[in-house]
């Protein structure tokens, strides 16, 4: 018998979502080091560190949310592992910081034990699928990306002074792409696809509650016209971004749809990274420590990675939708009008927060539109 084929459909655990605040205080903390600003810019050193901290963090999560889904049972057993995870990401949220030394020894061997905490739990899933090759084949692919990924991390502690930042970035690269390659074996009957993407959505409300949090700062001191203006289209960026993945979420994603899920969380990967910069890009646009130039450019980035990634999820929506994708031509031509203006005002804030609002609306109602004319197309 297919022990993956006789799951019942998971629902999301009181357990998992006190696991994913753990990842809202190191998302803070990871933030907070673009807060390091020297000369009206922050430094290559600083940046690499927020990116190569941030992916860290949201791939262990991902390799987390993918175990539980083919295999948690809301257990004792799950709840002793993820506890341990738990714990030593504790040490990673100390460790997030611009100058790592003295803290790399901590935060590189609690990523390593991670890694193989995960392991640890293949292994004893593995000895369950004697009589499904299939099954088993999954579990080495994955076994084999998370150690390889734990033994290139733990080099990375004694040379850490001589290559750390590439080692770093090999480890988390090489988590990305193995499992593409040694674990996708093409088979969508593995993963319970509405539990994962209900677990990926969660992620996405937590990550924007960071951002909630990240605006209030336009919100203090008196109350004048100007504040008042900042603040409302601070808001309604993020009131548009959120109705853009709930519109996604909701209406467009086939969330019972047959599919390994791989691709669905390396896009969600480069999504929530995309959240956390607008998240600091937002508090930036008021900050006159920052030059213009590095600020603008992180914000247009950020929503262009944002958007990019949203688009590329249309790969999983509903077989109706597939076939109504004329709408990308009219969101790239707004993409390039907003590089545009946004490069062009960057030195009028006053315009330039309007324009990416108008923005961010903009692709909403193109969404908006995308999905009531394909919900058309079902009824005719």
């Amino acid at each position: 018998m297919n022990l993956f084929q006789a799951k019942e459909e998971k629902k999301v655990e009181y357990l998992e979502l006190i696991y994913d605040l753990i990842f809202v205080y190191i998302a803070g903390r990871n933030n907070s080091l673009l807060h390091n600003i020297e000369n009206g810019f922050v430094s290559a050193q600083v940046f690499c560190a927020y990116i190569l901290s941030g992916l860290a963090i949201i791939q262990i999560w991902a390799f987390s949310t993918f175990y539980t889904n083919m295999h948690g049972k809301n257990g004792v057993r799950d709840h002793i592992f993820m506890f341990v995870n738990m714990y030593l990401l504790y040490y990673i949220g100390e460790g997030t910081r611009v100058h790592l030394e003295g803290y790399q020894a901590q935060y590189y061997l609690a990523w390593a034990l991670i890694l193989i905490n995960i392991s640890v739990q293949y292994i004893i899933e593995y000895r369950r699928y004697k009589e499904d090759p299939d099954a088993r084949k999954t579990i080495r692919g994955l076994l084999i990306t998370l150690l390889a990924e734990a033994a290139i991390i733990l080099i990375a502690v004694p040379l850490f002074p001589f290559a750390g930042v590439q080692i770093t970035g090999a480890a988390i690269l090489f988590g990305i792409a193995a499992p593409c390659f040694f674990a996708n074996t093409g088979k969508g009957d593995r993963v319970d696809f509405t539990h994962l993407s209900e677990r990926v959505m969660l992620y996405v409300v937590f990550t924007f509650g960071e951002m909630i949090i990240a605006i209030s700062s336009y919100f203090e001191g008196g109350f004048t016209l100007s504040s008042f203006y900042f603040a409302g289209m601070c808001f309604l960026i993020v009131v548009g971004l959120f109705l853009c993945y709930e519109l996604l979420y909701n209406r467009i994603i086939d969330r019972e749809m047959k599919t390994t899920g791989m691709n669905y969380m390396l896009l969600h990967i480069f999504l929530i990274f995309a959240m956390n910069n607008i998240t600091t890009s937002l508090e930036f646009m008021r900050d006159e420590e920052v030059s213009l130039i590095p600020k603008t450019v992180l914000l247009v980035g950020s929503f262009l990675l944002l958007f990019g990634s949203m688009f590329a999820l249309l790969f999983f929506a509903k077989r109706e939708m597939k076939r109504c994708r004329r709408f990308i031509i009219p969101a790239a031509g707004a993409s390039v009008v907003f590089i545009l203006l946004m490069f062009v005002l960057r030195e009028k804030m006053y315009a330039n927060i309007i324009v990416s609002a108008i923005y961010v609306f903009s692709v909403f109602f193109l969404l908006f539109r995308f999905s009531r004319q394909c919900g058309n197309q079902k009824q005719t």
